[in-house]
């Protein structure tokens, strides 16, 4: 092999390994949530996988110091990446009652160490054909290595910054695949015989097909709920599913915003539950509210006169909230940006800060410290509140006590709205911050009996009732405060994000659309 092709294959398995480890955060994360647990998980599997690989790469180099069998190796790599998304869905549903850890573990090892192994063997292979004398050596691995990990840089940066968000995740696992055939191609050049090079070559134009289809044989496995748009963003993986006379919003595989398919009313007891601040201030306040999602906070607060801002950092987001959900530009104005870096910058107050970026696989950790509470007071017009909703597995969870006693270290006042019955069972809280007492008449909590002929409003009025009714006060002592410098939020929504993901997939019937 020519000194150019060797390089050529070097950088191109290495750039793949980077892509495949990134590509591992949108192929399991609408399942298990883009969490600490799946980051940890992925980053483990490549370097294990890599280490297995330069050992066994080691060895074999110095008794097989052929470009034919690297070509093999290189092969077999791009036909296990291009098996990947027929092999995920069967991988998920065996794994899933296995317990997050467990389950994101050994599905991130399975689809993603063999070839990884296998990459890791490339540079060992390469140094031994590339060497030419003992005193070349350290040079030699320098170049190589230097070649490699430039070409990993670039993969990490192209997948991020462009290649997910325009071809899409299996176009993307695809493409790497044939990537990879090419590569083998390339190894096979001037062997004899070369096997390998004449099963990459009849491979390729088969991968290449699938590439242009968008993976279309994985999409005909059988849907369940009717998919209205699946998008990847630079930030999540977005889908709006229709199931059941709702309308969902889907961020990495957990719901942020439920409306009725016609009427867009939503169907969140939260929303509900947040709208008591409209019972609070008068029409005409301003609200400003940090996670857009489909818009239903921001529409209800809207439609009684509010003035909204809302920050979200996802453009693709607000494209689907208002192309899907009937967001109107007059509902609110939209800042794409992060909400901790949006209050260090941003010079008016609001009446209520509603902090809604929290999912069931992640909490973003700076949102929710002391320090994150403070600029959020700052912001504040006097007598304002912060408003945020979490989701928990029971009342008191650890994550709820802790953000209970982090606001009770900015706030005076802090008051949770438990949602979710029996208390024991998974649902949504939300916690209000003030610096003087909250008192709502019950008045303009509504009658349930007077609403009982219409089933939405009577929802809405229950749903009013029963926050009121169940809300309490942190103890002191409740929880740990939370700040920048220790924050273990992530840790304690791992109970709920196995639990809310164990029941969408029933409910969804674990359907191949994710």
């Amino acid at each position: 092999m020519s000194p150019l092709s060797l390089y050529a294959v070097v950088a191109i398995c290495g750039a793949v390994v980077l892509v495949l480890e990134i590509l591992g955060t949108r192929i399991l994360g609408p399942f298990y949530g883009v969490s600490l647990y799946l980051w940890s998980a992925l980053i483990s599997v490549t370097l294990a996988s890599l280490s297995v690989g330069y050992w066994l790469g080691g060895r074999w180099a110095d008794r097989r110091p052929e470009a034919g069998f690297l070509a093999r190796l290189i092969l077999i790599a791009g036909v296990w990446t291009a098996a990947i998304p027929w092999l995920r869905q069967p991988l998920l549903a065996a794994t899933e009652s296995w317990g997050l850890r467990v389950a994101v573990l050994v599905t991130a090892l399975v689809l993603f160490g063999p070839p990884l192994t296998l990459l890791g063997m490339v540079s060992p292979f390469a140094i031994r054909l590339r060497l030419g004398r003992v005193e070349e050596a350290g040079r030699t691995a320098g170049h190589l290595f230097a070649v490699s990990t430039v070409a990993s840089v670039a993969g990490a940066l192209a997948t991020g910054f462009w290649l997910i968000p325009i071809l899409g995740v299996t176009r993307l696992t695809l493409g790497t695949a044939a990537l990879l055939l090419f590569a083998s191609a390339i190894a096979s050049m001037g062997t004899a015989p070369r096997p390998a090079g004449a099963v990459a070559r009849a491979l390729l134009p088969l991968v290449l097909a699938g590439l242009a289809l968008g993976g279309a044989a994985v999409a005909a496995e059988p849907l369940g709920p009717r998919v209205v748009e699946h998008t990847q963003s630079a930030y999540s993986d977005l889908r709006v599913v229709d199931n059941d006379g709702r309308r969902d919003l889907l961020v990495d595989g957990g719901i942020h915003t439920q409306v009725d398919s016609l009427t867009r009313q939503p169907w969140l007891t939260y929303v509900i539950a947040g709208g008591l601040m409209t019972e609070v201030y008068p029409r005409g306040s301003s609200l400003l509210l940090v996670g857009l999602g489909g818009g239903s906070v921001a529409r209800e607060f809207a439609r009684r006169g509010w003035r909204v801002d809302a920050v979200e950092i996802d453009p693709a987001v607000t494209r689907l909230a208002r192309r899907h959900f009937d967001l109107e530009p007059e509902d609110a104005t939209v800042h794409h940006e992060d909400g901790r870096r949006f209050f260090a910058h941003a010079t008016r107050q609001w009446d209520v800060i509603f902090l809604d970026a929290f999912g069931s696989s992640s909490i973003p950790f700076h949102l929710v410290t002391r320090e994150a509470f403070a600029e959020c007071k700052a912001r504040l017009a006097p007598g304002g509140a912060l408003v945020l909703n979490v989701e928990s597995v029971g009342w008191r969870g650890p994550l709820v006590r802790s953000l209970a006693a982090t606001l009770r270290a900015v706030f005076p006042e802090v008051v949770v709205f438990p949602l979710a019955e029996p208390p024991n069972q998974i649902g949504n809280l939300v916690l209000v911050a003030r610096d003087r007492p909250l008192d709502i008449s019950y008045e303009r909590l509504g009658d349930p009996v007077a609403s009982i002929n219409d089933d939405y409003e009577h929802w809405k009025v229950v749903t009013r009732n029963h926050a009121w009714d169940n809300r309490f006060a942190p103890e002191p002592g409740w929880g740990p405060v939370l700040t920048d410098d220790l924050n273990p939020s992530d840790l304690w929504a791992e109970e709920t994000n196995l639990v809310a993901r164990r029941q969408l997939h029933q409910q969804l019937k674990r359907a191949a659309s994710w």
